[in-house]
């Protein structure tokens, strides 16, 4: 097509998780192929279900992952507005239009007796249609009833970019509401007036659409209208494969991975490649490559397993393909307290340090404590230590003590802390298992560390050899 034109359009009744930003980046990624433009509309429609502050978190968790929108809610466009309760004159237009052609009607029944309809069929163990039960007259709309399409049941094939060919039968055709008592359109009316009017070409969106189809299909029939390209992306799943993944099974709000410090990199490549590839084993993508490989025609069919331990595995890649500078400034907002007196230069040494350990910021505080305060001592990591607790005390203060004399008279700088720790192994005769183990344990009392040589540098001769005697003393 010369003009590709997708949306993201979703409700603002709750917060985005993975699968519904995955929707989004997918039609993205189209727009992004042709030069076309990505749109980024809010259906409002539901007043009863919306919730404050929620098209704010969707603007915000798009634009954390890195989808930019040329067209939306919050920056307008040529097809003004973009939030679908400041259309409703427009939807009332097309409803009329289908009101005057004989293809809509009035909704008299009260709610009682929709649901002696709905017992009867149930009792008769048949499905429920409404256009069983079509009035032989209705009154002119004014509004305060529903007004429902008048539906024309027929057989239907279509091809899905994703799925294939696909077809139906008639009987999943009814009459669908149009607009809603509360002056309201439906979901099911409204978006196809909007993707007609936006010039809408992709129409991309998940799963659980795609039984409305065939009625979609009579309705843009009745409308006189070509529907887009449909494009159906299959369910993102649970972790044990089983069922889709949903709020109440744990999906988090895609906000809660930029809080605990997963990076927009990370979670766009892992998005992309949840439920898509470009035939390799290519895992990492940029997002340029992403741009120039992703195609509708190459996402798999079957639902995507949510693998959350291979998304931190990925974190951690990226973490460590992040030139320290560009890490440090990603860092701010997860430093412990304590660090706020040491200067830039010593924490992104620090960092440093730690980078190929970390997996998401949030674990920052932890790794990096001992390097901001000085750590109090605790036997146990010598007592559960396979190797350290077969010495006896007096063993582990004479080790303590050669490392003191040695290291008071050395150079600090990682070439000679190296050399130097190499030289005690020969001059103790210990494994490095028992002598660097107990060094790291002394200087910073944790279970793990970065590189001995490397953390001894980075905490200064000074400090180095105050923890080391403090450790002495409390050992004797």
């Amino acid at each position: 097509m010369s003009n590709v034109r997708t949306r993201f359009a979703p409700s603002p009744t709750g917060f985005l998780h993975v699968g519904g930003v995955r929707t989004a980046l997918f039609a993205w990624l189209v727009t992004k192929q042709s030069n076309g433009q990505f749109i980024l509309r809010i259906e409002d429609t539901d007043k009863a279900r919306e919730i404050s502050g929620a098209e704010q978190h969707i603007i915000d968790s798009l634009g954390w992952v890195g989808i930019k929108w040329d067209e939306g809610v919050d920056i307008g466009g040529p097809y003004a507005p973009y939030r679908q309760s400041e259309r409703l004159g427009i939807y009332r237009e097309w409803a009329k239009k289908l009101l005057d052609n004989g293809r809509a009607y009035v909704d008299p029944y009260t709610t009682e007796e929709l649901d002696n309809f709905r017992q009867q069929a149930k009792a008769e163990k048949r499905p429920f249609l409404f256009r069983e039960h079509r009035p032989d007259s209705s009154p002119a709309w004014d509004g305060s009833k529903p007004l429902r399409f008048k539906s024309e049941p027929k057989n239907y094939t279509w091809h899905d970019a994703v799925m294939g060919d696909l077809h139906s039968g008639p009987e999943v055709i009814d009459d669908i509401i149009l607009m809603k008592s509360d002056g309201y359109p439906t979901y099911n009316f409204c978006h196809i007036v909007d993707d007609t009017l936006m010039k809408i070409t992709h129409v991309i969106r998940s799963q659980e659409f795609l039984s409305s189809v065939p009625k979609y299909l009579n309705l843009y029939e009745a409308l006189g209208l070509t529907p887009p390209i449909l494009a159906t992306l299959p369910y993102v799943m649970a972790a044990d494969g089983h069922k889709k993944l949903s709020k109440r099974d744990g999906a988090k709000d895609i906000l809660d991975y930029a809080r605990e410090g997963y990076l927009p990199e990370t979670m766009m490549n892992f998005l992309a490649t949840l439920g898509w590839n470009d035939g390799t084993e290519q895992e990492i993508f940029t997002v340029e490559e992403l741009m120039s490989k992703f195609k509708l025609g190459s996402v798999q069919k079957a639902g995507a397993r949510f693998d959350e331990q291979r998304l931190l595995w990925m974190n951690g890649y990226w973490i460590r393909r992040l030139p320290i500078v560009d890490l440090y400034n990603r860092t701010q907002d997860f430093w412990p307290t304590d660090s706020k007196t040491f200067d830039d230069d010593y924490k992104k040494q620090v960092l440093g340090l730690v980078k190929d350990r970390l997996k998401y910021l949030a674990e920052l505080p932890e790794l990096t404590k001992p390097f901001f305060i000085e750590p109090k001592p605790d036997l146990k990591l010598i007592s559960n230590n396979s190797q350290l607790s077969n010495l006896k005390q007096e063993e582990l203060v004479s080790l303590l003590q050669k490392t003191y004399t040695k290291l008071s008279t050395s150079d600090f700088n990682p070439e000679n802390l190296t050399k130097l720790l190499n030289d005690l192994l020969t001059e103790t005769s210990q494994k490095p298992s028992i002598l660097f183990s107990l060094i790291r344990v002394a200087t910073t009392w944790a279970t793990s560390s970065p590189g001995l040589a490397e953390s001894l540098n980075v905490l200064g001769k000074d400090q180095t050899l105050i923890r080391i005697q403090k450790a002495i003393e409390f050992l004797s």
